[in-house]
């Protein structure tokens, strides 16, 4: 079997690795074992962060929901508890935007649920 050089292919590989890194610190963004390791595993932050994105919003909904709730005499487990008994299909991102930019028709939703 012949021989395979890498040459160009290794140089198209670095540059493009290294326009990847730019911006990074030190030798992450310079030399291409470190630029590597580094490109690597910020793919594996990225993916991980964009599912952790998801748990991080809920929360937030669920504490402004609550906030909101309490100004109008209830607790956020008590609201939930009442909208599954009652069948209320708002979830939970929904009530957050209404709580938040019109509390007038939330307390609306609050009354007609309690």
């Amino acid at each position: 079997m012949s021989r395979v050089k890498k040459a160009t292919n290794a140089l198209k590989f670095r540059k493009k690795l290294l326009g990847k890194t730019k911006g990074y610190r030190h030798d992450r963004s310079k030399k291409e074992r470190a630029a590597w390791e580094a490109y690597v595993h910020a793919g594996k932050y990225a993916f991980a962060h964009r599912k952790d994105k998801k748990n991080d919003f809920r929360t937030l909904w669920n504490i402004r929901l609550n906030a909101a709730l309490r100004v109008n005499g209830t607790t956020y487990s008590k609201f939930i508890g009442a909208m599954k008994k009652k069948n209320i299909l708002l979830n939970r991102k929904m009530l957050s935007e209404l709580a938040n930019e019109h509390p007038d028709s939330f307390k609306r939703v609050v009354m007609q649920v309690m």
